[in-house]
């Protein structure tokens, strides 16, 4: 893509992100624009860590939720690497993933299994013993020059701001989990009771507030309701 052209795509992304209306539609609308707008780029993710776990915060393609595991049960990585470098540097870029990376053999050798040619990503903040990275990945090696640096940087600048308050990483867990608890509850109800999936989101939210109790309670005491029937004799 043409410099012109990308600065025009970077002005229309920041017109999407203003439309938004949480962090995690913005997080997933910056990824899913470096996808779109990277040439080379096969997926894109955000990886927060805590005190050494990994948090995918926002992936588009298969590959960013595993390697982002792979990075926190191994401790080990380019953006654990990114993190602990004291020259200020934040911007990491893998030429050749087939190539020795004595820095992380352990995570390389995985990432060749998950077909990762190259890698590149930018650090987006350091708070206390928390940080995060925009990583974007390529299937094909070389695919990822220094010019790509500046596009990494621009994106990663709108995630930055994003994330600018530390306390979104609990939120967005949070979040996550909650939105897995209520979809696997809607789940049991449409099941057990064959109701569409309006009704049984409005059974949960109706029980939420009838009796003052959260969502996400509701929705746990639906899962925990059909693990006791399922453990009965």
């Amino acid at each position: 893509m043409e410099w012109r052209e990308f600065a025009e795509s970077m002005a229309l992304l920041a017109r999407n992100l203003l439309a938004q209306d949480s962090v995690q539609g913005t997080l997933d609308e910056i990824v899913a624009s470096a996808v779109r707008m990277v040439d080379g780029c096969d997926a894109a993710g955000i990886l927060a860590v805590r005190k050494g776990r990994a948090v995918t915060l926002s992936a588009c393609g298969d590959v960013v939720e595993a390697s982002d595991r792979l990075q926190g049960e191994l401790a080990e990585g380019p953006c654990f690497d990114l993190a602990g470098r004291q020259n200020g540097e934040r911007v990491f870029r893998i030429a050749d993933m087939r190539e020795s990376q004595p820095n992380w053999p352990r995570f390389a050798a995985a990432a060749r299994e998950l077909d990762i040619g190259s890698m590149t990503g930018v650090l987006l903040y350091t708070h206390d013993e928390d940080f995060g990275a925009l990583n974007l990945y390529s299937r094909r090696p070389g695919a990822f020059g220094k010019d790509i640096e500046t596009a990494g940087w621009l994106l990663a600048s709108h995630a930055a701001v994003a994330l600018a308050d530390a306390r979104a990483i609990d939120q967005l867990e949070d979040a996550m989990k909650t939105r897995h608890a209520i979809g696997e509850a809607m789940g049991i109800l449409m099941e057990r009771h064959r109701m569409s999936e309006d009704d049984a989101f409005n059974v949960l939210r109706r029980i939420s507030q009838q009796h003052n109790i959260k969502l996400r309670d509701v929705a746990q005491r639906v899962r925990t309701d059909r693990t006791d029937r399922t453990d009965r004799p």
